[in-house]
């Protein structure tokens, strides 16, 4: 396994990274809010998606 920041060998003591620097630079990536995934909005619709049942609501 190699470490997913530097891509040196893991080390056992920090594994999956290989020292400490790589594992402290991995929890600050987390902390800044890098890791991240694009997210869509429920009331925004993707281009090809079937309409959502909450297009049907109706007022009463």
């Amino acid at each position: 396994m190699t470490c997913p920041i530097c891509g040196r060998a893991s080390d056992a003591r920090y594994r999956p990274f290989c020292s400490r620097r790589c594992a402290d630079v991995d929890l600050g990536n987390w902390l800044k809010g890098n890791y991240r995934i694009p997210a869509v909005d429920d009331d925004e619709q993707a281009p090809g998606d079937p309409p959502s049942d909450r297009d049907d609501v109706s007022s009463h």
